[in-house]
């Protein structure tokens, strides 16, 4: 579904990620983990086709990424970025329409099996009752399940989020990361995000990319927890890593 082949990620004279190469499936939910500047959002960009390659190759559905056109690469990758998005002029309904623009004939008119697309897609993550609403009334929690029906309705296999639960308090962050669990293996959708929350990403996820530039680290949450991996990377003085319970705590 996603393939890294060789690949290798930087800018100016830094290399982030050299010559990793890794294998993402349809229907799993996958983190991406990794300190602060490690290449997260780097790489996310690199698979959405709008950050440069420096070597190796991508490959999604199968597809080499760089012989793609962006009506084509459309199809394939939505992307939810970490933004805050509010919208005062459009209902939820519009927005989450905008996900239905590479299949639309050339004056962006829908269709009525786009607008099932759209209804649906707003189902899916609880805001169909939101459809006729504006993001300037909404939570960011609600705004941000807005932004993933949006890309639902993209109707794309992969889906790639830059830290989705980024300004969500702790309930709301264990909805979200519970509503892409469910949509990757309910969907078959091969879902990617970066996160720097350990406890969702080992609560809630199918496997665990894990960036420690420059190499990166992709196995199954259950086999990353035992790696020490995670605990070799993120060790400091205030912070402790249990594998066996797979917890972040706080060190007394």
């Amino acid at each position: 579904m996603l393939e890294l082949e060789h690949l290798t990620l930087g800018y100016g004279e830094r290399i982030l990620l050299d010559n990793v190469s890794a294998r993402f499936s349809a229907g799993q939910l996958v983190a991406l983990l990794g300190r602060n500047g490690s290449g997260k959002s780097t790489l996310l960009r690199a698979v959405s086709g709008l950050g440069r390659i420096l070597k190796g190759s991508i490959r999604l559905a199968g597809r080499e990424l760089q012989t793609l056109p962006p009506d084509k690469l459309a199809t394939i990758v939505a992307t939810v970025t970490t933004e805050r998005v509010r919208i005062a002029n459009l209902y939820c309904e519009d927005v989450v329409a905008l996900g239905r623009a590479p299949y639309t004939n050339w004056i962006g008119r829908m269709q009525a099996e786009d607008a099932r697309i759209v209804a649906r897609s707003l189902g899916l993550v609880g805001m169909g009752s939101f459809a006729r609403k504006t993001m300037d009334q909404m939570s960011d929690g609600e705004c941000q399940r807005v932004m993933i029906a949006r890309a639902l309705a993209q109707d794309t296999p992969i889906i790639l989020l830059d830290e989705p639960t980024a300004f969500l308090d702790l309930p709301n962050r264990y909805e979200l990361g519970a509503l892409l669990r469910r949509l990757a293996h309910d969907e078959q959708k091969c879902i990617l995000f970066s996160t720097h929350d350990l406890d969702i990403a080992l609560t809630l996820c199918d496997a665990i990319a894990l960036i420690d530039t420059p190499h990166l680290h992709v196995l199954p949450t259950a086999e990353m927890a035992r790696s020490g991996h995670i605990e070799r990377l993120f060790r400091n003085d205030s912070v402790s890593f249990d594998a066996t319970t797979g917890t972040v705590r706080l060190k007394q």
